[in-house]
């Protein structure tokens, strides 16, 4: 990432860094970041942080996924609502019987189409869970059924793959609306998003994060690196 991505760039690599990661993981706006930086001697416009942001948010979720450690068989999903324009929006999440991070699909829509897509994307990474916990969504329990019934169908293992189980429970969902709320936190004093495409990869990043804060890359173990050493790991 240092020898190509940053090449050419007018401020140093670790200025870069510094910005991206303190936007992601703290409550400040671009504009607190441009303060903080004159602090430090350095100048450098909010839109500028913002650009940084967008460009390079979706390598380091990249790098990120390439070193993440594998999750349980045993899934939670739900979505919550983020506002873009003024409209709300969708982030489908799971994770997975021990809080760790499965997957994220942020969508226009709340329906059918969109629970199919997000739960089509995750095995793709993770493999078929052999359990799924919902809450009383007839809509992601349909979606389950029916990629859980294509993911059957082309398989072409000797082994017979038993059907993904599916339990409605809101209390045991509960584990999931209480991850949500590290989302919220951060994405609360943005005051929504401007466009769906920044939106999508502001929110990868933030969920980047919260997958560092809870030692989720293989690297993360003993000693358990910050946040910033870990972004550094991420740009060699």
């Amino acid at each position: 990432m240092e020898g190509c991505v940053f090449k050419g760039r007018h401020f140093d690599r670790s200025v870069i860094l510094l910005c991206i990661r303190w936007y992601l993981a703290y409550n400040l706006s671009l504009r607190n970041l441009e303060e903080m930086m004159v602090e430090r001697g350095i100048s450098v416009d909010h839109a500028t942080i913002h650009r940084w942001v967008i460009r390079y948010s979706p390598e380091l979720l990249k790098r990120f996924n390439s070193c993440k450690r594998s999750v349980t068989g045993k899934w939670h999903i739900d979505e919550t609502y983020i506002k873009v324009r003024g409209q709300w929006r969708y982030l489908y999440r799971a994770i997975d019987s021990n809080g760790d991070m499965v997957e994220f699909w942020f969508s226009e829509r709340r329906n059918l189409a969109a629970a199919k897509r997000f739960l089509r994307k995750a095995p793709k990474r993770h493999g078929r869970p052999e359990r799924i916990v919902i809450d009383g969504s007839q809509t992601n329990r349909e979606a389950i059924l029916s990629c859980d019934a294509e993911g059957r169908l082309q398989d072409h293992s000797r082994h017979r793959l038993k059907p993904i189980r599916i339990r409605r429970s809101a209390y045991l969902n509960n584990r999931i609306e209480q991850d949500h709320r590290a989302i919220k936190r951060r994405v609360r004093p943005m005051l929504g998003f401007k466009a769906m495409n920044s939106a999508r990869v502001i929110l990868g990043g933030i969920e980047m994060i919260h997958m560092m804060r809870k030692q989720q890359a293989i690297y993360a173990r003993n000693p358990q690196p910050s946040l910033a050493e870990q972004f550094e790991r991420l740009a060699i």
